[in-house]
């Protein structure tokens, strides 16, 4: 039997410990049917953006700019189903223009070797400046119910047909990282780009189809987001971009590139959004607190990897 991956291993307790905390301190609002609903249509989005941004990590980069690709696929389909418009197509339109940005940001980081921060941080303000155009800088509205009705229905009348894709994706994901040609080379890129040109690898190719893959499930993302709200902004969920991040490395994704699993991503998701809906169970605690405590979150996450990394490193040492 395969060994359990350490940091999964620590995950699941972590997710274990404040279930057990929440369901006692606020027995009446958390365990509610509703709540965990609510839960799965959220999760499905940031989520999805939350791997992207995680397979980039694990390719040595990082793509900064998931949540803009997001909102202008989201906003590009919306204008083009308004008013009764043709839903199929709009669907294709999100999709094919999440590829395209995604492409455009691996074209940068791989062929013309702009730095990956640098480079998405760069885009997510031509996406969001390409989006605000096709907006007009306003929400777009008029959504039509056949494409509405996806976010209110719900598989055996309880889990979210959203959340179904998100787990659909993640299992998709999974394979192409850990079962194909493709994942191999993104994690032997990560690792060590010099050595993996030496070993043949076209590794232009492959950042390009890792970067490919983030703007793909950041316009899934931002179709499911669509579907929720009725609308779409230019603008929306600017704070996805810090909890992204904060997932993956929350997730075991390695800064520096090189390791991390979807699985593990996908579990700190889930830890993340019961975290922010615990704490919307404190009037208390404004909104504005939460980038705050993300940004302390993310910062202590880092401190425990590189901790233990070190350690790992140690051990590895004295065994050789």
């Amino acid at each position: 039997m395969k060994k359990m991956d350490s940091n999964i291993k620590r995950l699941l307790i972590i997710l274990v410990a404040f279930i057990i905390i929440a369901c006692v301190t606020k027995p009446v609002e958390f365990i509610k049917i509703g709540n965990f609903q609510t839960m799965a249509k959220q999760l499905s989005e940031y989520g999805l953006m939350s791997i992207g941004v995680g397979i980039c990590m694990i390719s040595g980069g990082i793509d900064l700019s998931t949540v803009y690709i997001a909102n202008l696929c989201g906003i590009l389909a919306g204008i083009t189903m308004q008013d009764g418009g043709n839903v199929p197509l709009a669907i294709l339109v999100g999709l094919v223009v999440g590829i395209i940005c995604g492409s455009f940001n691996g074209f940068l980081v791989s062929y013309l070797r702009i730095p990956a921060m640098l480079a998405t941080l760069g885009t997510y303000q031509l996406f969001m400046g390409i989006a605000i155009l096709a907006s007009k800088g306003s929400t777009v509205s008029g959504i039509p119910e056949a494409y509405t009705s996806f976010a209110t229905t719900a598989l055996f009348g309880y889990i979210p047909l959203s959340f179904v894709v998100f787990l659909l994706l993640i299992l998709v994901v999974t394979f192409i990282m850990s079962r194909t040609k493709f994942g191999t080379r993104v994690y032997l890129v990560g690792t060590n780009e010099r050595a993996a040109r030496f070993a043949g690898i076209h590794c232009n190719a492959v950042l390009v189809r890792t970067y490919m893959l983030s703007g793909l499930l950041s316009a899934v993302a931002g179709l499911l987001s669509l579907a929720r709200i009725n609308s779409a902004k230019a603008d929306f969920g600017s704070s996805y971009t810090m909890q992204s991040i904060l997932i993956a490395v929350l997730g075991g994704v390695n800064p520096n590139g090189g390791f991390g699993t979807i699985p593990g991503i996908a579990i700190a998701v889930v830890i993340l959004q019961m975290m922010s809906s615990y704490l919307n169970m404190f009037p208390g605690i404004s909104n504005y607190y939460r980038d705050l405590i993300w940004g302390i979150a993310l910062i202590g996450v880092l401190i425990i990897n590189f901790t233990l990394d070190k350690r790992r490193t140690q051990r590895l040492s004295k065994i050789s």
